[in-house]
């Protein structure tokens, strides 16, 4: 059997550039002893323990990481050989009898969604979850029912993003939109449109004011999601929570709590 796993690093500066690593490995004999190749086995440290990669070859099974903590991820980049302040993107490709048979670089994950009512007379969630098809499609849907329609004044949708770290702290968007306002012109607040646009084309909350029917965002997929957060606008690596408080008439009505990871 030939493998062989190319792993270039990349640091943001002006766009994504090689930093410090970029390394072709023969595999086969890298795993026979792993001590032969320091730079490759700080990587293989990174997966080893959540990976069935973790013998000589050959390989007559399918290959699985499964569930590589953040935690240890940022273990071994801020303890084990600690990395200047930055965003990073890791990039392998997996080549087997010399040819390129694929390529892993950075994704985002959801981990976790909750919605919540805090007046069931004027709204309520049908449905809010997170639905795993198979490895590489997973999406999210939510339901809102509306009780009292039409609703004419959606004046505060309070947008929060948190960083993990430590716990959930603030973490670059803290913000209050007057919803009917900003959807007669999403040109109008930069940073609300950039978060609109993580769920546009999934929802029927793509019209101004009036809403006189329940509101949806049907099959987001994660694919689109992380190509928000890795290719639109980068975001660092790490556990995040977008939170968004819903308002009407002045009083608050619901709140949605997404959770995710970039890795």
């Amino acid at each position: 059997m030939k493998v062989k796993v190319r792993a270039i690093l990349f640091k943001r500066y002006n766009g994504y550039k090689p930093f410090m690593f970029n390394i072709t490995v023969d595999a086969c004999r890298f795993l026979k002893n792993t001590k032969s190749h320091p730079a490759a086995l700080y990587f293989f440290e990174f997966l080893k323990s959540y990976s069935n990669m973790n013998h000589t070859c050959p390989f007559d099974h399918d290959l699985i990481l499964e569930k590589l903590e953040v935690g240890f991820v940022n273990h071994q980049a801020t303890k084990v050989l600690p990395f200047p302040e930055g965003d990073y993107q890791l990039e392998t490709h997996w080549i087997a009898y010399d040819i390129d048979r694929a390529v892993i670089s950075s994704k985002f994950e959801f981990t976790n969604i909750i919605c919540n009512s805090l007046d069931t007379k004027f709204s309520d969630f049908e449905y809010c979850y997170i639905k795993s098809v198979n490895r590489s499609y997973k999406y999210v849907s939510i339901k809102a029912k509306l009780f009292q329609t039409p609703i004419t004044k959606i004046n505060g949708v309070i947008l929060k993003r948190f960083n993990g770290y430590n716990g959930y702290r603030p973490f670059m968007v803290n913000m209050t939109v007057d919803a009917c306002r900003f959807l007669n012109n999403t040109k109008s607040n930069p940073t609300a449109s950039y978060l609109y646009d993580f769920f546009r084309p999934f929802t029927n909350m793509n019209h101004n004011c009036p809403y006189d029917h329940d509101l949806l965002i049907e099959k987001l997929p994660i694919h689109f999601v992380n190509q928000q957060v890795t290719k639109v606008l980068p975001v660092p690596e790490g556990d995040y929570l977008y939170e968004t408080n819903w308002m009407a008439y002045d009083i608050r009505r619901a709140v949605i709590k997404v959770y995710g990871t970039i890795s």
